[in-house]
């Protein structure tokens, strides 16, 4: 069964509104900057927070309705929770931590075993990783045997080292969980990774929601582009030619793109989708600009480009082979067809 959510709810700045289905083995996860209102969507669901107006249903039950009354406890709604800074209790060891408000010591067991965190049973927190902290926190939240499960921020408190394990990680737990699951994150690399479906959320308001391929393919408008990875580059669509849209950027270069428009755009392209090379010879791409490298950026066996106004994304093997350095002039390319134009 299903977890429907929909409300509306005045916050300091904003008014912030949901209409959400997560499907019973989905994870849905919300991703945006801070204060844009992710965690309060958490809060209504687990019952922290009365919404001005809204409904929250669980496997048919209605948890919330503020038009007829309904407003069940947080401790009778079989959620399970796990905050942002993983809130453990410190004076009991990892076994009481994941007791603490199990149904029973069986589960404790099988939970203790599926989280690989039995032989620090007796560990107390300030012994444990990072990584062994979020197995904890799981582990307690899903002792209650909830109905959905909720995660705030679940890799925030991980150093950059042990994030990637534990996203890996945590993903293939998700995917063996045969519930509802909302996350919320600022990260949208760990949203992509975790979640079957991606909502951007800006100011209390979802602005688009899909899968994160459908998110980086055809991004609703800028910010999501941004939010996704993307460069955003002003301009004045001036015309077209052979199907495709002259686009004089900010600065004085020029693009083309196969998206139509007219008048002041935003021209959207993601680092990924820009090659680098030595010059343009023997290249197909309509896009080519030849500027000094300006920062290198490595990020494991990638490594990041910043190319005049543009940023590419490349193998380290790739950047190697270029004898990348700052002051090299290079050709950053990418097709017309990688691009994306919005109206301004």
């Amino acid at each position: 069964m299903a977890l429907r959510i929909r409300f509306t709810h005045p916050l300091r700045s904003f008014d912030a509104s949901a209409e959400l289905t997560v499907e019973r083995g989905e994870t849905l996860a919300l991703v945006g900057p801070s204060g844009a209102g992710k965690t309060t969507v958490l809060r209504v669901v687990a019952g922290l927070l009365r919404p001005e107006s809204g409904s929250v249903t669980l496997e048919g039950t209605v948890l919330l309705d503020t038009a007829e009354g309904i407003d069940v406890v947080p401790e009778h709604r079989r959620v399970g929770y796990l905050f942002q800074e993983y809130a453990l209790f410190p004076h009991l060891d990892v076994a009481g931590n994941v007791r603490f408000g199990a149904r029973g010591n069986s589960r404790v067991e099988e939970l203790l075993e599926r989280f690989r965190i039995g032989h620090i049973s007796r560990a107390r927190v300030h012994e444990l990783s990072g990584g062994e902290r979020q197995r904890v926190a799981l582990a307690r939240a899903l002792a209650r045997d909830p109905a959905v499960l909720l995660l705030d921020e679940p890799l925030s408190a991980l150093d950059t080292h042990t994030r990637s394990a534990v996203r890996a990680e945590l993903r293939e737990l998700l995917e063996t969980l045969d519930l509802p699951t909302l996350l919320v994150t600022h990260d949208f690399e760990d949203a992509a990774t975790l979640a079957d479906t991606v909502g951007v959320i800006s100011q209390g308001q979802i602005l688009q929601l899909g899968s994160p391929s459908e998110l980086v393919s055809t991004p609703s408008d800028p910010f999501v582009a941004t939010f996704t990875g993307a460069m955003v580059l002003a301009g004045q669509a001036i015309g077209t030619q052979n199907g495709l849209t002259e686009v004089r950027l900010d600065g004085g270069l020029t693009a083309w793109s196969a998206d139509r428009a007219t008048g002041p755009v935003n021209l959207a392209i993601y680092p990924w989708d820009v090659s680098l090379g030595p010059s343009i010879d023997g290249d197909s791409r309509m896009n080519h600009l030849s500027a000094p490298v300006t920062s290198i950026a490595r990020m494991g066996n990638r490594v990041r480009v910043h190319v005049g106004p543009v940023v590419a994304e490349i193998t380290a093997v790739s950047a190697e082979r270029l004898d990348l350095r700052p002051g090299a002039v290079v050709t950053a390319s990418f097709k017309a067809t990688a691009t994306r134009l919005f109206p301004r």
